[in-house]
């Protein structure tokens, strides 16, 4: 296929996710409409699509776990299952136009920059095109991480991972392995506990789990919200404010969390009056170092006769017979990994090759690292929806995720103003000191000092998924693209050969300090830029 035949766009977003459809959203705000999402499954909707073992749910309450532009006022609970919130993600799709953008089954197997075009080449499933800017939003949670367990290749039954749950199979009156206590196996055990035969958890590290605060959201409730936006407004509001009071100490003074600790250790032993099956449970760390889990059903489904907890991690299979690490034997039918995904070590990074020749993974060979959590330095028009450094540990990704989207709009803005065929390049100097600036302060924080390891740690011991602030604050220091902090690259008039593109010294944006942020204090609310003819500024969904 030649150079003119293949297919080229401004913007190929990759994933349709949270992060894909909220930036192809952004996109159309923005008047852009010449892109196209890239998504490997057959449907929207992301890690919502790809979990639906029993039991899964959101851990963040519905209210603050849904874009700002397109509220829904009829949430049916606090925390909303995974069935509700894949359905949301579908009418986000349909209401905001998002069909005819969508490519299906077009799995992206590379991406190369090409320094000539001032463009980036893409492989697909479905055959190459060409995209001026690639926004990636395949996110950490998309590809399951499976222990390379000694012997598992001869275990004679079945085995699959939470994230691709096998619905063909029959749990009922099966001895189930259970491997990994996350947040997906704390809702997973609960859910299949009252009909398989044997249940057999396998705990490499106990989690600190808090009551689960949820109840159906009442017609009247839902009536209120739907006629009166501002209550709807007021309740998100609310939630997001707690949460950001709760920052500090995790980031800052984890010493405070000692009532958190007492609150959860009251939960344990309310539930679970076996002392010595309580002393397994109860972590030896300080809570929040790992993910925080919230379940009223994970004790009480653990004191249940058919289920026995293996103080332990799986260290080999012996045919149906699998070993602890404490040297415990234990036959199983099945066995269900909840053992977490590729988060420090994601698979796109290895598709990704810039403009050194290098790819994402050899870059980031000694941890991720990019600018504000969106671009990394050589890979110029190439963006990241929650990038490095941009996770949450008690509050909702999706007010992240509009952050990204703020600086997603002011890129392609600055893109438009420098005109003709243009490309940002992240400094590697702007890269460098901005994550000596996340690592400064990552020293402080519980995921620092709380004594466990953790998935946000990558190999070497570093965070590079935390981030070590409010959202607010996030969304501050994402508001505009500072060029100063980027090279503008541009196509020479005339050339007589190749060669690289003209390189020039970016102008200089306003600085990030002093931006004004929508919301409460810089909160959940989320005023659209640059929207398309006759949008609203948020459209309930």
């Amino acid at each position: 296929m030649t150079e003119r035949e293949r297919e080229h766009v401004r913007v190929a977003v990759i994933g349709s996710g949270f992060g894909g459809l909220g930036a192809a959203v952004r996109l159309r705000r923005q008047g852009i409409t010449d892109f196209v999402i890239l998504e490997r499954a057959g449907s929207v909707g992301g890690t919502w699509r790809d979990n639906d073992y029993p039991g899964c749910a959101c851990d963040v309450p519905s209210h603050l776990y849904s874009f700002s532009f397109a509220p829904n006022p009829d949430w049916p609970r606090n925390f909303s299952g995974q069935p509700h919130i894949r359905a949301y993600l579908e009418r986000v799709t349909d209401t905001f136009g998002l069909r005819p953008h969508l490519r299906f089954h077009t799995e992206v197997r590379g991406l190369r920059w090409c320094n000539d075009a001032l463009h980036w080449e893409i492989d697909t499933a479905r055959g190459p095109l060409t995209a001026e800017v690639v926004v990636s939003a395949t996110g950490p949670l998309s590809d399951p991480k499976i222990p390379d367990v000694p012997g598992l290749d001869t275990f004679p039954g079945k085995v699959f991972h939470s994230a691709r749950w096998d619905h063909d199979f029959d749990l009922r009156g099966k001895r189930v392995a259970m491997i990994g206590t996350g947040a997906s196996a704390i809702q997973i055990v609960p859910a299949i506990q009252p009909e398989v035969g044997r249940l057999t958890l396998f705990q490499r590290t106990p989690a600190w789990v808090l009551p689960r605060a949820d109840r159906e959201i009442s017609a009247a409730e839902r009536w209120l919200h739907t006629h009166v936006p501002a209550t709807r407004a007021a309740r998100r509001g609310l939630l997001w404010g707690i949460r950001e009071l709760q920052v500090s100490a995790f980031t800052k003074r984890p010493d405070e969390l000692g009532l958190v600790e007492f609150v959860a250790k009251s939960h344990l032993k309310k539930a679970v009056k076996d002392p010595g099956l309580r002393a397994r449970l109860t972590p030896d760390y300080r809570i929040g170092c790992k993910r925080i889990l919230l379940s009223n059903t994970y004790y009480p489904a653990l004191v249940q006769p058919n289920v026995d907890v293996v103080a332990a991690g799986l260290a080999e299979v012996r045919g149906n017979v699998l070993i602890g690490s404490d040297g415990s034997e234990t036959e199983a039918d099945a066995i269900v990994f909840g053992t977490g995904f590729r988060v420090t070590d994601l698979p796109i990074a290895h598709r990704v090759t810039g403009a050194h020749g290098t790819t994402l993974a050899e870059e980031w060979r000694d941890g991720m690292e990019s600018l504000r959590g969106a671009t990394a330095a050589g890979f110029p028009n190439f963006l990241t929806i929650i990038g490095p450094n941009t996770g949450l540990g008690n509050s909702s990704m999706i007010l992240m995720i509009e952050s990204q989207l703020n600086y997603l709009a002011d890129f392609m803005r600055q893109l438009d103003v420098l005109g003709g065929r243009m490309a940002l390049s992240a400094r590697p100097s702007a890269v460098q000191e901005w994550t000596r600036r996340i690592q400064r302060r990552m020293a402080r924080t519980v995921w620092t000092t709380g004594g466990c390891d953790s998935w946000y740690l990558d190999a070497h011991g570093r965070n590079t998924t935390a981030w070590p602030g409010t959202t607010s604050e996030f969304r501050k220091v994402t508001r505009q693209v500072d060029l100063a902090e980027y090279e503008v690259l541009r196509v020479p008039a005339a050339r007589t050969g190749g060669g690289t593109p003209e390189r020039t010294t970016g102008g200089t944006a306003d600085g990030i300090a002093g931006v004004k942020v929508d919301g409460p204090g810089g909160g959940p609310a989320e005023g659209s830029a640059g929207k398309a003819a006759g949008q609203s500024e948020e459209v309930a969904v």
